[in-house]
């Protein structure tokens, strides 16, 4: 996503590059190779002293989702600063505005993850109807006294209605596997897909989300995290759902209200969830940890070897080009803001 509004950079033959957290090796020793790197490979998130200290000597900053970027931190960023390569998709941990004001470059590695978390989605979505964790608990704990008519009973979701929250690739990339599983496809976009690409996917669409989410069955999040998807599920919202509905996140913490998604699973006003991101990551809500009902994973929706050093090529075609003169191909829009 390239902004052309943004005028090309000037050269930087060697940039002084700093890589908050450790990525898989065959991408540090790429770093190592092309730039003046400093690379973390103890997988230790910086504290906030590094990072004042880190943004204060480099020319590059290749932060992660874990890192927060905020306006202070970029204020005390030295001169030389010029490019936040960000490793992921998501932008929320970053300023956009302060990195602007300040001529900052923001990129990030759009596409390379979609197929990725559209699977972990679908595990999901196949996970809390099935009780596949709970069954897998049951195992594990030598209480299994074999099979019976009435054991561990859940629901099919071949047939149930399917809602995407957010119509993006990875939303468009659920709906293509959930066809497969038999969902019907509804979903509410800011716009409305082409005539043929909902054909494609035979999705409908609702331009109102609070008239989608009082006829799904199963609802599941896909838009970025900023100001206007902050708690866009809300106590409000989910109180629209019907008490058999699951609802699914792995896009980010933040656009369901947790403390309002606990009450209501906890009160039977909801059948169940499936989580993948929290909104105080790693902290997680110790009521949602006694719940039976909720399939929770440890953010590893993009967890795979061949996604994360695909994020890391992209990086590094970023600084690349960006060191080259040219604008990067994954600068973040305005409209990001």
């Amino acid at each position: 996503m390239s902004d052309t509004r943004r005028p090309a950079t000037t050269r930087v033959p060697h940039p002084r590059v700093i890589v908050t957290r450790e990525l898989p090796d065959i991408v540090m020793d790429r770093f190592d190779a092309l730039f003046d790197s400093v690379t973390n490979r103890t997988d230790e998130a910086m504290t906030r002293d590094q990072l004042v200290a880190t943004v204060a000597d480099c020319d590059v900053l290749v932060p992660t989702v874990t890192d927060t970027i905020d306006a202070a931190l970029i204020e005390a960023a030295g001169e030389r600063l010029k490019l936040i390569a960000n490793f992921g998709a998501g932008v929320n941990h970053i300023d956009l505005r302060a990195a602007r004001a300040r001529g900052i470059i923001v990129t990030n590695t759009p596409g390379v993850l979609t197929e990725d978390t559209a699977d972990m989605t679908m595990a999901l979505i196949v996970s809390v109807p099935r009780r596949l964790a709970a069954g897998e608990q049951l195992v594990r704990s030598g209480q299994w006294k074999g099979w019976s008519p009435g054991g561990m009973l859940g629901r099919r979701i071949g047939g149930k209605a399917l809602g995407i929250v957010g119509m993006g690739r990875i939303g468009q990339a659920v709906a293509l596997r959930a066809r497969a599983f038999g969902l019907s496809i509804h979903y509410h976009n800011r716009n409305r897909l082409p005539a043929v690409l909902e054909a494609q996917l035979a999705a409908t669409w609702h331009a109102s989300l609070d008239e989608m989410l009082a006829a799904v069955d199963i609802l599941t999040i896909h838009t970025p995290r900023n100001a206007d998807s902050e708690n866009l599920i809300d106590r409000r919202r989910i109180a629209l759902l019907r008490p058999h509905v699951y609802l699914i996140n792995a896009s980010r913490g933040g656009i369901v209200d947790e403390e309002a998604l606990v009450d209501a699973l906890e009160a039977g006003r909801l059948a169940g969830a499936g989580l993948d991101v929290w909104t105080h990551e790693p902290q997680i809500d110790p009521r949602l940890l006694a719940l039976p009902n909720v399939v929770m994973t440890p953010h590893m929706g993009s967890a795979t070897y061949e996604g994360r050093v695909a994020s890391g090529e992209k990086v590094i075609l970023n600084i690349r080009m960006w060191a080259d003169g040219h604008r990067p191909p994954d600068q973040v829009l305005e409209g990001w803001v």
